[in-house]
């Protein structure tokens, strides 16, 4: 997906980039570490970590198949607000939507999906 957004962008798909930069969001954020497994918090100045990097904490690693799940949902996501939109006023924006979600759908349905 990283690989196809430059691809997207130069082609000016405006669907497939916003469905791409919004989906590698929610796979970024997926992969960071909630705060209370950050570690422990000094309560004073004294106590605090000192150094470059000391208050890091390494990101988790996705499977493939959570890879998946999140893509999976942020196709589901669209297809739904596509949905709940039938308003004739809004036919240009539904279809945007499912144009995003079929960008997305093709990465699990291609080889090596997601």
């Amino acid at each position: 997906m990283r690989q196809a957004l430059p691809d997207a962008m130069r082609a000016r798909d405006k669907a497939a980039v916003s469905a791409l930069r919004t989906t590698l969001a929610a796979l970024d954020n997926a992969e960071a570490v909630p705060v209370d497994e950050a570690g422990p918090r000094a309560s004073a100045l004294e106590q605090s970590p000192v150094g470059v990097g000391v208050t890091e904490a390494a990101r988790r690693e996705l499977t493939e198949g959570a890879v998946a799940d999140v893509v999976r949902a942020e196709a589901a996501e669209r297809l739904e607000a596509a949905e709940r939109l039938t308003t004739p006023a809004h036919a240009d924006r539904a279809a945007r939507l499912r144009a995003e979600a079929a960008v997305l759908l093709r990465f699990l349905d291609g080889p090596g999906a997601a």
